[in-house]
């Protein structure tokens, strides 16, 4: 057990629902009253985000998990299979755990495995990956320059589907934001 004093950035608590890892923290100290952290943590296993606080007189149970980075081996009918390029170590997670972020996934690609007592709990992609445009509607004469907002849906590799700028062909490579799934800028 430990002291909401020690919560740090990257620190993972356990708590009834689960594994959390705090995302931003501030130690405040109040003229009147008792200090308390006020924390915003991610759940490690479904990545809800929650705002918390914790007084500095109760206690907090701080766990040690491992980050590993891991190759992206395959995807069979018992999930997505990892291994640790070191060790030759491998892991499989199931589609549930991995949940959306599948679809970012390609062969050979490195990301970081989060680990609890050996056991995996949560992937983590680069914030921004590049993808080619393998199917794109041409832009109409007129609208390739200054398109303003007007936009429309191109399939990337993969099969996925992504709102771009009118002036995006096929054959591109753009870039996508891993978190939300929108378009971000062309690949130089």
């Amino acid at each position: 057990m430990a002291s909401p004093n020690d919560i740090k950035k990257g620190v993972v608590i356990r708590d009834p629902q689960g594994l959390w890892v705090v995302v931003e923290f501030q130690h405040v100290n109040p003229g009147k009253g008792a200090a308390f952290v006020r924390t915003r943590i991610r759940n490690l296993q479904t990545g809800k985000v929650l705002e918390t606080t914790f007084k500095t007189s109760e206690t907090i149970d701080l766990v040690s998990v491992e980050y590993r980075k891991m190759q992206f081996l395959y995807h069979d009918n018992t999930g997505y299979t990892f291994m640790d390029q070191g060790s030759y170590d491998q892991v499989t997670m199931s589609d549930e755990e991995i949940g959306d972020q599948g679809k970012y996934l390609r062969d050979g690609m490195e990301v970081n495995i989060t680990t609890y007592e050996g056991r995996p709990l949560a992937m983590e992609l680069p914030r921004k990956m590049v993808f080619k445009v393998t199917e794109a509607m041409d832009a109409a004469a007129g609208n390739t320059v200054s398109g303003g907002n007007l936009t429309k849906e191109v399939t990337v590799e993969g099969g996925m589907k992504v709102h771009v700028p009118l002036f995006i062909k096929q054959g591109e490579d753009i870039i996508i934001n891993t978190e939300t799934g929108e378009y971000v800028e062309r690949s130089k």
